[in-house]
């Protein structure tokens, strides 16, 4: 019995393959009776594959415009939680001494294990513990200050930060399966090879060069879905810039508002032993 998620796929098959065999019993027994012209006219090769470019080059603009809309979600979010623990930083300064510093000095920790170790792990579309440490330290925090003027700022600066993250993380992730990305590989060597058997045996020149021309485009797009599909990895990759920034300036209140304090965190974002 199949399940309701692959009876779909069954019946695409299945129709498919008797849509191809009625087609090739016509042409055999049908198209004599219908055309009083020899049985070798008909469609040539070069007709066909005509669909098949155009059904090629559709694909493969659909497809990176989905990967391309990844990306740009990816993007946003993770400038969303720059701005969000900025504005978290500033929240902290309405908050009293103690809980001050302890935001703005775990928040510069946060910025730091995203930046060093949780950005590098998303170019696999992983993530990294390092940072819910600090913002686990962020709750314990609020806790203290539950009454006071600043919670409720503060809590929602914290969860839109959440919020942020958690999509930057669901974006580092391919959004293209890797069943398509091989589809999409098979139906551009298919169409390549279509349309060198098409081509010309003499005074080919011309043609050559534009099949390489088409082969070179298709496969740079591809090339660039496969790229873009990866945000935080590849050649065309989103920097820690907005979080670094964000980094900077939590460390500047923070030494502004205590300047002997150490930080609890290394370079890398770990929490210093005691």
């Amino acid at each position: 019995m199949l399940s309701p998620e692959a009876a779909p796929v069954v019946l695409v098959i299945v129709v498919a393959v008797i849509a191809l065999l009625a087609g090739l019993a016509a042409n055999r027994w049908l198209r004599p009776r219908l055309v009083n012209a020899d049985d070798d006219e008909g469609m040539a090769v070069k007709d066909l594959v005509g669909p098949l470019l155009t059904m090629t080059v559709l694909l493969l603009s659909f497809v990176l415009v989905t990967a391309n809309g990844s990306y740009g979600k990816a993007e946003v979010a993770a400038r969303g939680e720059a701005r969000a623990l900025d504005q978290l930083v500033e929240t902290a300064e309405y908050a009293p001494a103690l809980q001050r510093g302890k935001i703005q000095a775990d928040a510069v920790c946060y910025a730091r294990a995203v930046r060093v170790q949780e950005w590098p792990a998303m170019s696999d579309g992983n993530g990294s513990p390092a940072p819910s440490v600090w913002s686990t330290s962020f709750r314990e925090t609020f806790e203290t200050l539950e009454g006071k003027p600043s919670f409720g700022m503060l809590v929602a600066a914290d969860n839109k930060r959440s919020d942020e993250r958690e999509e930057r993380l669901t974006q580092a992730t391919s959004s293209i399966p890797s069943t398509i990305f091989w589809f999409l590989l098979a139906t551009l060597v298919i169409t390549v090879a279509a349309l060198g058997i098409c081509l010309p045996r003499r005074n080919n020149r011309g043609q050559i060069i534009t099949l390489v021309v088409i082969t070179a485009l298709m496969t740079t797009a591809l090339v660039i879905i496969r790229d873009v599909d990866r945000p935080f990895g590849g050649i065309i990759n989103i920097e820690p810039t907005a979080i670094a920034e964000a980094e900077r300036q939590a460390q500047r209140d923070f030494t502004a508002n205590h300047p002997a304090a150490e930080l609890p965190c290394d370079a890398d974002g770990n929490r210093r032993s005691a």
